[in-house]
């Protein structure tokens, strides 16, 4: 856990109102209709097209790539920020979206790198589903603040003891109700918020309205029965008390330190809870957090500043082929036209057009401060894991990069054009889209990915940003490790096992295996050797 003493003088104002967070989920839950409405209540666009809708009104704001439009699910993580009022404060909100598909955890992994809290959305029919139970063992291993929103709550979803549990159990986190459901499915009306002790009701005719809330004097007061049905009020009292007896009150330290969520309950796609929601990542969100580097950690305070790169995108304007850096801040007020030290290659840059996302929309970014997430035009510079300062031999750490669970070999359908294959698919391995390893022996590549639907990601953007058809086909590896310890150790294995001996486009060497006895072979007959299955990005 990183050393929060209490000691630390208070944040500067400009600093301390950043919330930057991320939404975890399975698929399907509604993340990518959580993150409109939250654009929509930041006043960032006028209006949320809607997911699930037909031809142009299903273009997300948040969905960039032609096939996440075609299908309709995030496979890229993307970032946005926008202000957000709460009372009489203003908030600056840096939202980083996760694509909610298993195959493309990797991405969600390094982005849990770049946030200080997650959004975890959870399906009210559902309950904890298995992808929210892997993202979630990250946030764990990260001691990331966690708050929960459980979506859908207007169709007909389970008992909402019976969520609480589930998530307690698979989770082993503790739970606080911020706000509690009044009926479920048809019959859901609204939510009691706890929290300030008022009646939010919803409204099923406009799905961009935000709720009415009505100020009430605690659960006796008469006002209550003229919004709320006579049995629904019943349960509600009854379930309020069981509530207040048996669940821990919310607990803002136990919550910093990740042992404790708080849920609020309401339906994104009606609009409804959201704000609440919104109003509690304002109230008990984490403000910008030390950052572990080595020789020593970042405070986000410190008047120089300094950033690392947790992601890069290739190609988000087809007409140029750019590549953009995702840059979080972590300490420092960054002004245009800085120089840096970008400390891998140890050379000053210049930043003269970083950018501020909504999305695919992008503006100049004048200035920015520790929490930011700036995106920085280059040609390939700059790469996952690199960190930017003003002149110190910082290096951010914890940025990992997992061996590949799937193996193909890479053919482009035109074999006069095996160059330009060789390019784009450095460009996708920079990105952290795939892992490119080029064997010793003999031509080609094999591309190694998490997950089957990659494979298809990749071909349809190399043939999209490229021209470029190509087709995957089997490959006789199965598994890939990358291979570590003493030079000459390394040196006399290389040379016995060239025919197992890759490259990856780091250039560091890479053991593909066909089967475990592989792997335990070279355990056995090469004792100097270490085979790891994950890699620190670009030490």
């Amino acid at each position: 856990m990183l050393d929060t003493s209490h000691n630390r003088p208070p944040l500067p104002p400009e600093i301390a109102r950043r919330r930057t967070f991320a939404i975890i989920s399975h698929p399907d839950a509604g993340k990518t209709t959580l993150t409109e409405k939250f654009l929509l209540f930041g006043g960032a666009i006028q209006m949320a097209g809607q997911v699930r809708a037909k031809g142009e009104a299903r273009r997300t704001r948040s969905d960039f790539m032609a096939m996440e439009k075609d299908r309709g699910i995030s496979v890229s993580a993307s970032a946005m920020s926008f202000d957000f009022l709460s009372g009489d404060k203003n908030f600056r909100f840096n939202l980083v979206d996760t694509p909610g598909h298993s195959d493309f955890s990797e991405d969600t992994y390094r982005t849990l790198t770049a946030v200080d809290a997650a959004v975890m959305v959870i399906d009210g029919a559902k309950g904890v589903e298995s992808q929210t139970q892997k993202l979630f063992e990250v946030c764990r291993m990260r001691d990331l603040p966690i708050l929960t929103f459980c979506n859908k709550m207007d169709r007909e979803s389970r008992d909402v003891f019976e969520i609480i549990d589930e998530i307690q159990e698979n989770l082993a986190i503790d739970v606080t109700p911020a706000s509690w459901p009044i009926g479920i499915g048809r019959d859901f009306i609204g939510c009691y918020d706890i929290l300030r002790d008022r009646l939010e009701l919803m409204d099923r005719a406009d799905r961009n309205k935000v709720a009415e809330s009505i100020e009430i004097n605690g659960l006796d007061d008469p006002k209550l029965a003229e919004h709320v049905p006579q049995a629904l009020l019943e349960k509600l009292r009854e379930d309020l008390e069981m509530v207040r007896e048996l669940m821990p009150p919310l607990d803002a330290d136990l919550m910093a330190e990740g042992s404790l969520t708080p849920i609020w309950f309401g339906s994104a796609i009606n609009s409804f809870g959201v704000k609440e929601l919104m109003e509690g990542i304002a109230r008990f969100g984490p403000e910008p957090q030390i950052q572990t580097a080595e020789p020593r950690q970042i405070l986000p305070e410190e008047t120089k500043v300094s950033g690392f790169v947790f992601k890069v995108q290739a190609n988000m304007d087809p007409k140029h082929r750019d590549r953009v850096a995702f840059v979080r801040l972590a300490s420092g007020h960054f002004q245009r036209g800085m120089k840096m030290t970008h400390v891998r290659s140890k050379k000053p840059m210049t930043i003269s057009n970083p950018v501020m996302f909504l999305a695919s929309d992008r503006e100049l970014a004048e200035e920015a401060w520790a929490g930011d997430i700036i995106g920085i035009p280059n040609h390939g510079q700059l790469r996952i894991g690199d960190t930017l300062t003003e002149g110190e031999a910082l290096r951010v750490t914890g940025i990992p990069s997992f061996a590949p669970e799937l193996l193909q070999g890479v053919r482009a359908g035109d074999p006069l054009k095996s160059k330009h294959l060789e390019k784009a698919l450095m460009q996708f391995a920079e990105e952290g889209a795939a892992k490119v390893f080029k064997p010793s022996i003999g031509s080609g590549f094999v591309v190694g990915v998490v997950g089957q639907l990659q494979f298809e990601v990749l071909a349809s953007r190399i043939e999209l940003e490229y021209g470029l058809p190509v087709r995957f086909e089997a490959s006789q590896f199965t598994s890939a490790r990358w291979v570590n310890g003493d030079r000459q150790a390394v040196d006399k294995f290389t040379e016995s096992n060239k025919q197992h001996i890759a490259r990856d486009h780091d250039g560091d060497i890479v053991y593909l295996t066909r089967l475990q006895w592989d792997i335990d072979r070279v355990e056995r007959d090469y004792p100097d050797v270490r085979l790891t299955a994950t890699k620190e990005m670009m030490v």
